[in-house]
């Protein structure tokens, strides 16, 4: 049996990233991972900074980069509301690269109380976030 698609937007300050036609959406949420598929019960909750994984109607996988934002899922339709969202061709490689290496950085110089390590923590996952979604997109292109 397929699985019946349903409308996904992901929209960020700049404009539509992406509306179509998708069987399945994986997010993190404020709560964990969500997987989402047609009627899944309504829901409204915040996301945190990773990807979005989604399937679209032709079966062609995809990953979208999010820097927080707000998911919101009716039976036929989910919206992402993001703060920031990037496909893998937008993220700077090299940036995110030295991203990673400064927050490490600023980790090693700040003992885990103190609110610049939970900076540092947050620009790490940041980074680390952009970095997975261009790997995955390197090896779906081989």
């Amino acid at each position: 049996m397929d699985t019946i698609s349903f409308h996904l937007d992901v929209i960020s300050g700049v404009g539509k990233l992406y509306s179509g036609s998708v069987k399945s959406v994986r997010v993190t949420g404020s709560e964990g991972e969500l997987g989402i598929r047609y009627g899944h019960t309504p829901l409204l909750t915040t996301i945190k900074t990773g990807m979005v994984s989604l399937i679209d109607s032709n079966d062609k996988e995809d990953q979208i980069y999010l820097a927080g934002g707000v998911l919101e899922v009716q039976p036929d339709t989910v919206t992402i509301l993001a703060d920031t969202a990037l496909r893998a061709d937008d993220i700077d490689e090299a940036q995110a690269q030295e991203a990673i290496k400064a927050a490490k950085q600023m980790l090693e110089n700040h003992g885990s109380g103190d609110s610049d390590y939970a900076h540092a923590l947050s620009r790490l996952a940041d980074a680390m976030a952009r970095m997975k979604v261009v790997e995955i997109a390197r090896n779906r292109s081989h």
